[in-house]
């Protein structure tokens, strides 16, 4: 009798509503294994792409791993200027054969480094003059694939022009060709004269100081000791380029545009030194080998402008980015200074 009345109560609608459906069924489980899809596919829409990543905001860490670099080299480059200057070497420098040369290889290596000051003299030059033109301000300032493809070609044509003329004594069309190239170099570094008198001239006494020290290490060292850096350096190059023109159409405001510009900026004025201890080096020791009556050997005479042309490159390279450090390093004081000119001001104004 108990167990019919238990029967019936438990069939009784009122359980049936109110408890029974109260009970854990299979919609539980199952929202659980929603719930765990649903977290992973809001994870999987919180995680950024390779795309977003790259383009995402840019902090400081490329520019500062940048100028820790350029510090590091800094640092390196005057415990070498101290080595081979003080201490003495395994090998004979430039310095100490310069006593033994004959007279036709010092004449080789003055006239060379005649070419680069005129190099250097006329490009500042052009370069005041094109900046006087708004003509070619606004073909040298033009934007776009166009405008870098039609100043690529300008430089690399007028230098392969420059290079490929033999070189005769005198005035004559190897010395034209140099001369429209060094004017053709003054026009496209013309827009860094809106940086003005001040930072240009402190940036031009920064490169000499930087061109003389190197100067002064590649001939204090052993005379072959950085000709074995061609490979590397034609590496590093290709890094440079390609980071430069990926600077151009990226903005530097993004990670991956702020780390294209540092590698150009930081990272090219460490591989224009080295290239001017290559290239200084190499300029003595093709001034020393280089046959003494080449037309009786059948090769062509020596060229000390295509020598010259190296040496600039690597110290106009060395210019450019100097005096963009110089302009990033003024604005970030002149930013500086304008937050604590607003924070003294709201003081003063709580005050009143």
């Amino acid at each position: 009798m108990a167990l019919m009345l238990t029967s019936r109560l438990c069939r009784s609608p009122v359980l049936n509503s109110n408890f029974l459906k109260q009970l854990p069924s299979r919609s539980l489980i199952k929202n659980y294994t929603n719930e765990g899809k649903d977290a992973m596919a809001r994870a999987a829409r919180r995680r950024a792409t390779l795309k977003e990543q790259a383009m995402a905001p840019a902090g400081a860490t490329a520019f500062n791993i940048g100028r820790g670099a350029v510090a590091g080299g800094s640092i390196l480059g005057i415990g070498a200027l101290c080595y081979y200057g003080i201490a003495s070497s395994h090998g004979t420098s430039a310095l100490d054969q310069a006593h033994m040369w004959p007279q036709y290889v010092k004449d080789r290596i003055k006239l060379t480094y005649f070419y680069f000051g005129s190099s250097i003299a006329v490009t500042a030059a052009s370069a005041a003059a094109a900046f006087r033109s708004p003509v070619i301000m606004n073909l040298v300032t033009r934007n776009g694939f166009v405008g870098i493809a039609v100043s690529l070609a300008a430089i690399i044509g007028t230098g392969m022009l420059a290079q490929g003329i033999e070189y005769k004594e005198g005035f004559g069309p190897k010395q034209m060709a140099w001369l429209l190239h060094a004017g053709v170099m003054g026009a496209m570094i013309a827009p860094l004269c809106v940086l003005g008198g001040p930072i240009l001239t402190r940036a031009a006494w920064y490169t000499a100081g930087v061109v003389g020290g190197l100067s002064t290490i590649a001939v204090c060292a052993p005379s072959d000791k950085f000709l074995y850096m061609g490979g590397p350096l034609a590496m590093g190059l290709g890094v440079v380029f390609c980071s430069s023109l990926g600077s151009m159409f990226l903005p530097p405001t993004s990670v991956l545009g702020a780390g294209l510009y540092s590698i150009s900026l930081y990272g090219g004025l460490l591989l224009f030194s080295a290239f001017l201890l290559y290239d200084t080096q190499r300029i003595v020791a093709q001034a020393e080998r280089y046959p003494i009556n080449p037309e009786f050997q059948g090769v062509r005479p020596y060229d000390p402008i295509n020598s010259a042309i190296h040496i600039y490159m690597d110290v106009l390279n060395i210019f450019i980015r100097i005096a963009m450090i110089a302009i990033s390093i003024y604005l970030d004081t002149l930013n500086i200074f304008i937050r604590i000119a607003t924070m003294l001001a709201m003081g003063q104004n709580r005050r009143k």
